[in-house]
């Protein structure tokens, strides 16, 4: 219990504000032998406990222990086929460390650091070696979306024996993992080697497929022949703020501006820019969020003067991983706390020059449990910008629900679902992860899709729904 947490190796802030490299550089194998020596081995693990996927955090950390982590590796893919990619970007502080009895009198055993540790370590020395599939059960499902939701499903149900086909509508597998986290947070490059694993062990991955355009729901468990469907379809919808100047020249919604340069590749220099060059300009993204920090650090790696977050509580209410703060005021972010915008200003052409912003204080708490902030009288004053982001939430995507009449969905547009089997209203049809729940987190999604799977799978072999 004296051993310190060991610090994750990271790149300079001058360094890596200037590319899209990862910033963690992972440990070494020292420094994770180090790390798991801090495990208390509790004999009722609490960090499993809190893990959305069930991970066996005491049985991976032993294995680490005694260098077979080939071994730990594979402990870890009983429960989580993306180990290398939870790794990175789940918020661990909240889930299997935030459970974590060391956490009570100091840091807790950095269970993140070592998923990625033992994951990296697989993916350099050959790869997984994959469970054999049980034997084939003579069913289809399809999953819609090939996010962190559908990913998890698909390699639960493949493993079951089933047949498993998942439906994209953009032209590369990974849904929020490829188009929504930037190249310095998740490489493109360990997605598209965890989809490839998939791949091996038989999942069928279909792109440009919009379901709701391409082909119905109704068509997929007709004429396509699927026995069951799991959407997965995410909260990809973004949200607005209503305000006079949102249709300006240089005001992005998060969504657009983080897809276009991660599928479009906006961070290497040998593509054209598919987003307004901010080389040297004042750049505003407005949100708290991950997709906050992940839009404004972005921004500075493509050149932006001055790069400032805008919002609306205090820091202290902000829900963005702590790492991701840290990491984007050591690289220069400015922060404006307890401020919101009301109007974006027109140059007289077309383009943003500027935000109106007022001043809030906090007041009573509102539903989330935070103290919601109230404008402040006569507090309004200018933020020159020439380029936006908005990143303040999103919506699911109605297409499924619209041309699926008799799918049930909530006053906000969400599918409804039951929270244990994930069965909708339509017979055959099951829903998770965000565009059930709203926006939340990688991990979250994955044990949704566990959970579609389990169900699916009970449905699948005894027709009862």
């Amino acid at each position: 219990m004296k051993l310190p947490r060991q610090k994750m190796p990271e790149q300079e802030p001058e360094e890596r504000r200037q590319n899209f490299a990862e910033v963690n550089l992972g440990l070494d194998e020292a420094l994770a032998r180090r790390e798991a020596l801090r495990c208390l081995e509790c004999a009722s693990p609490r960090c499993t406990q809190g893990c959305p996927v069930g991970v066996k955090v005491r049985e991976f950390i032993q294995l680490v222990l005694e260098g077979d982590y080939l071994g730990a590796a594979a402990k870890i893919r009983e429960d989580n086929v993306l180990p290398a990619i939870t790794g990175r970007v789940c918020p661990q502080e909240h889930q299997c460390e935030g459970s974590c009895i060391l956490g009570r009198r100091g840091e807790p055993v950095g269970i993140g650091y070592l998923e990625r540790f033992v994951a990296d370590y697989e993916r350099a020395h050959g790869g997984p070696a994959l469970p054999a599939p049980a034997p084939p059960t003579g069913k289809r499902v399809a999953i819609v979306g090939s996010g962190p939701a559908g990913l998890s499903a698909a390699g639960d149900l493949v493993r079951l024996g089933h047949e498993v086909v998942v439906l994209e509508a953009l032209h590369e597998i990974g849904g929020v993992l490829v188009y929504g986290i930037p190249e310095f947070r998740l490489p493109k490059e360990i997605v598209r080697q965890e989809v490839e694993n998939l791949k091996r062990m038989g999942v069928e991955f279909r792109t440009n497929v919009v379901v709701g355009k391409t082909v119905t729901l109704d068509e997929l468990l007709g004429e396509e022949g699927f026995d069951a469907v799991f959407v997965a379809t995410g909260a990809g919808l973004p949200v607005f703020l209503n305000i006079p100047g949102e249709h300006l020249c240089g005001v992005y919604s998060a969504n657009e501006f983080l897809t276009r340069v991660n599928l479009m590749k906006a961070y290497r220099d040998d593509y054209d820019e598919p987003v307004f060059d901010c080389r040297g300009r004042d750049v505003v993204v407005i949100g708290g969020g991950n997709t906050a920090m992940d839009a404004v650090r972005t921004a500075l790696r493509l050149g932006a003067a001055t790069a400032t977050i805008v919002y609306r509580r205090s820091e202290a209410e902000m829900p963005a991983r702590l790492e991701e703060v840290k990491h984007a005021r050591e690289e220069g972010v400015r922060f404006q706390f307890l401020t919101s915008p009301v109007e974006f200003l027109d140059d007289g052409r077309g383009w943003l020059e500027g935000l109106r912003c007022v001043r809030m204080a906090l007041g009573e708490p509102d539903a989330s449990g935070r103290r919601r902030p109230v404008p402040v009288p006569g507090s309004e004053f200018v933020i020159p910008a020439r380029m936006a982001v908005i990143a303040v939430g999103n919506r699911g995507n109605p297409l499924v629900q619209s041309t699926t009449p008799d799918l049930e969905t909530t006053p906000e547009g969400y599918i409804k679902a039951d929270p244990v089997t994930l069965k909708t209203s339509k017979r055959g049809v099951f829903a998770g992860g965000d565009i059930v729940t709203g926006g939340a987190t990688v991990i979250l999604a994955m044990g949704a899709g566990r959970r579609a799977a389990r169900a699916i799978d009970e449905y699948l072999r005894t027709g009862v729904w």
